[in-house]
């Protein structure tokens, strides 16, 4: 599974959990998904940048 949709099942997780009352549980899972989530998106930006240059030097 790729990183993005595990912060998706963890997100999920954590929602199906608050609506049943495991507030620790949520809290948890919620941290997780939104670390996962931001690694995830550091991850796609820095090969953003990397694709960018590397086809602006093939271009040139």
């Amino acid at each position: 599974m790729t990183l993005l949709k595990w912060a998706a099942v963890f997100f999920i997780i954590s929602v199906i959990a608050g609506l049943l009352g495991f507030t620790g549980l949520a809290a948890g899972s919620a941290a997780i998904a939104q670390a996962l989530f931001y690694v995830f998106l550091g991850i796609f930006l820095i090969l953003l940048v990397a694709g960018l240059v590397v086809a602006k030097k093939i271009v040139d």
